[in-house]
Order: C-alpha cells, then sequence, then structure tokens
C-alpha cells in the first residue's frame, strides 16, 4: 500500500510577483494535489518575510477551502505562542464549522520571525515556555471541555479539529508523545534529530483520545521534472533564492548575485545553510519516489508531506503531479 503523500505550501512570492498572485498559486497548487491523490495541503505561519504569503494563516486555509471539495487543508503550522489559544480555537473551528472533516491544526511554538517581529506581535520572549499548557487549553476548547471555567470557543466546541505537533527538536517529539498526538518533523529544513525524535516518539507515547498509536509525519523538499537536468536547474534557481532570502533579510541590502551565492555557498556558513537541504529529492519521478521511498522506510513514517521548491509555478504544479504519479500510483491516475 503507498504511504500517504501530503503537501506543504510556503506559499512563495516569487520575484516580479505579488501576494495576490501566491494565493492564486496556492489554489492551483491544492487543486492539483487534489486531483493527484495528496491526502493534505498544510501551510506555514510565517511574518515579516517579503517572499512568503502565509502569515494569517488561518485565512488562506479558508480561500483555498471555498475553492477545492475534499482535500483536507491545515497549518504547519499555527505558531501557537502568538496568539491565545482561544482565539485560534475560534478560527479553527470556525473553518471546520465551514468545511466539515477536512480542516488540520499542526502546532509549532517558534516565533516564525526575527526578534523585531515578536516584539511587533506583541509575543513575550518566555512565551514558548508555556507551549505544553496552551497545546492542552487549545485541545480543551475544541473538545468543549474547557479548561478555564465559563470560556467556550464559539464556534469551536465539539468540533474537535484534529491537532498535530510540529517540531524539529526532541521537545516536540516528547510532548507529542505525553498528550498522544501525532508528530510532524520538520526534516524540510532541520534534519539533523529526525531519526532520535522519531524513536523518542514512538518509545515514549501514550495513547489518547484523538489516537491509539503512534502517527508521524516526515518533511521533505522536492523539484521533480520531466528530466534530471531540468530539475537539477530548478533546483539551483530554487537553492539560490532560499540562500540570498537568508543572508539578505534587511530589504535595503542589494541583492547577491547568483555567482556571490555560489561562492558563499562553498564557506562554512554557507555550506552548513545547505546542509539544512538534506532531505530534498531532485530529478525525475523514479529518482523521487527512489529518494522519498528510503526516507519513509529509514523513518518508518506514517506519512510523507513534501515542499515542491520550484519557483516557476508552472514546474511546482508539474512536480505535483510527476511526485504523486511516482509515490501514489494508481490513485494518482484516478
Amino acid at each position: 500500500m503507498a504511504i500517504p503523500l501530503s503537501l506543504l505550501d510556503l506559499a512563495p512570492i516569487a520575484p516580479g510577483s505579488t501576494a495576490r498572485d501566491s494565493f492564486a498559486a496556492s489554489v492551483a497548487l491544492a487543486r492539483t494535489a487534489e486531483l493527484h491523490g495528496y491526502r493534505r495541503v498544510w501551510y506555514a505561519e510565517h511574518h515579516n518575510m517579503a517572499t512568503i504569503a502565509s502569515s494569517a494563516t488561518s485565512v488562506l486555509i479558508g480561500h483555498v477551502a471555498a475553492n477545492t471539495s475534499t482535500i483536507r487543508l491545515g497549518s504547519g503550522g499555527v505558531m501557537l505562542p502568538n496568539h491565545s489559544p482561544l482565539t485560534i480555537a475560534e478560527q479553527f473551528g470556525t473553518l471546520a464549522t465551514l468545511y466539515p472533516d477536512r480542516i488540520d491544526l499542526g502546532l509549532g511554538r517558534a516565533p516564525g520571525s526575527d526578534m523585531n517581529t515578536m516584539r511587533a506581535l506583541r509575543r513575550d520572549t518566555h512565551s514558548s515556555d508555556q507551549f505544553p499548557q496552551d497545546v492542552v487549553e487549545l485541545q480543551g476548547y475544541l473538545r468543549g471541555e474547557s479548561v478555564i471555567p465559563g470560556v467556550q470557543a464559539i464556534p469551536g466546541a465539539g468540533t474537535n479539529v484534529p491537532l498535530y505537533i510540529l517540531g524539529s527538536s526532541l521537545f516536540g517529539a516528547q510532548l507529542a508523545a505525553a498528550l498522544g498526538l501525532p508528530y510532524a518533523f520538520a526534516s524540510h529544513f532541520a534534519p539533523d534529530a529526525l531519526h532520535e525524535a522519531v524513536e523518542i516518539y514512538r518509545h515514549e507515547f501514550k495513547p489518547s483520545a484523538q489516537l491509539a498509536e503512534p502517527y508521524v509525519i516526515v518533511a521533505a523538499n522536492v523539484v521533480a521534472a520531466d528530466d534530471a537536468e531540468a530539475a537539477r536547474e530548478q533546483y539551483l534557481i530554487a537553492m539560490r533564492s532560499r540562500v540570498r532570502l537568508m543572508v539578505t533579510r534587511d530589504p535595503s541590502t542589494p541583492a547577491y548575485s547568483d555567482e556571490e551565492i555560489d561562492a558563499f555557498l562553498t564557506t562554512p556558513n554557507g555550506r552548513q545553510l545547505a546542509k539544512m537541504g538534506k532531505y530534498t529529492a531532485v530529478g525525475t519521478s523514479t529518482d523521487v519516489h527512489d529518494f522519498l521511498t528510503d526516507l519513509a522506510e529509514s523513518t518508518q513514517a506514517s506519512e510523507l508531506i513534501v515542499a515542491h521548491m520550484a519557483t516557476e509555478v508552472p514546474d511546482r504544479l508539474r512536480s505535483v503531479e510527476l511526485t504523486a504519479n511516482a509515490m501514489i500510483g494508481e490513485l494518482a491516475s484516478r
């Protein structure tokens, strides 16, 4: 049986494009994923990043849900310390009421931003310390079993929106295990602790009302094309763009040329950035199948979630299709 395949959409704003263009691309991506048998599409909360349009995650989910029919949609994730649990319960309770049995709520504790933006969000520097308690509070609102006397999420109570813990360290694995929740590891940009975190999660897992057995989602990047050389070229363009963003956060700083980025990637800091993309499948559908199958087997993943890196929308849509053909097989040809 084919492993379930899902999609992580970073809602990128390509050079020369607008946020509105990005939202149109997200709808096209979700429709393509729906057509080809992907299980879900998730959107990540980022702030103050000129190339990512998914800051208002719940609003984007609602827009895409209105323009698709069956595919599950959710957050990968909402950075809960940026919000009150009640607010998120109301937002996702509203989504679940409008689109029953289609909404997921993935939760992370990182800021999704820099320190100045954290202050602009009114986020306390110690707010992440309350993450476990905030998850429990949020879960109570969605179950209609609030831990705050006299306070209910309306809408939200009784929707039982499924929660997922996202992480890139051992902390998230331990929390997901303790709460009996599914665990998604951000190995598409933080590969180092993947296998250890998954092992800890499975070893310490305690069954819950939501989940009887451990459920692990493993993330990877993908650039699939009809020939290997085209995939490699698309990957280089996307990689340079990603590194350029990381080293040029200040919009007033002149952009680095491709040659300068390539030179930077040969330095120790550059090699460290490149290492973040360890779990990236690049090539034909066969190449991608082999890479993702090996990753799934080495982690015993319950599900794979992939971020398609190509900067041009038609290339990204083709990558979605080719990966589905490789990994989902008969389901993708319906």
